[in-house]
């Protein structure tokens, strides 16, 4: 006998015939079991596969208020930095101050992308992103804060001077008798 040929001449060494050429019953003409039924059997899955829907849309509502929170500790990362970077004018301070401006922006421009893996129709998701971005403006306003705390926002009239008009006189006094 050569190597590799099957010994009945099939064409595969190793093969098994599932066709049921019988003539005894089939499984499906046996009653089930006391106690079993196919029905609840069925009921069983679609419980199980329904426990598992719910409980992946527990875990996506989970992360989506964990996505919802972060800016927080970007809130008090960013105001520690604030506060090491004094309130004078120098280059750490104003690059610092830019990008407290900078991450909330670009991040309330992402708020769709943010959010997009934990879309499902079981899960809500406005209640976590309305926090992400209320977070997000407060951080805003921390950055603005800073600006006001260095003198780089326009907030006193001396910072207008030159755009106002000059002041009208309201009286004109002239002087004693000329001497010439």
């Amino acid at each position: 006998m050569e190597k590799g040929k099957a010994v009945m001449g099939s064409g595969r060494r190793w093969a098994v015939d599932f066709t049921d050429n019988s003539t005894s019953p089939s499984s499906r003409d046996i009653p089930d079991p006391l106690g079993f039924a196919r029905s609840s059997h069925d009921q069983d899955d679609s419980a199980v596969s329904k426990q598992k829907k719910d409980s992946e849309a527990n875990w996506k509502a989970q992360k989506a208020w964990e996505m919802a929170q972060a800016p927080f500790k970007n809130l008090l990362m960013m105001g520690f930095m604030m506060w090491m970077a004094g309130s004078t004018v120098h280059l750490f301070s104003i690059g610092i101050t830019f990008s407290a401006l900078w991450q909330p922006l670009s991040a309330l421009q992402g708020v769709g992308k943010v959010f997009e893996p934990y879309k499902d129709s079981r899960v809500d998701l406005l209640a976590p992103k309305l926090v992400y971005i209320a977070l997000n403006l407060v951080g805003l306003g921390l950055g603005v804060w800073k600006l006001n705390t260095l003198g780089l926002l326009p907030t006193h009239v001396s910072d207008w001077v030159s755009s106002l008009p000059p002041a009208q006189e309201v009286e004109y006094s002239g002087g004693g008798i000329p001497l010439y």
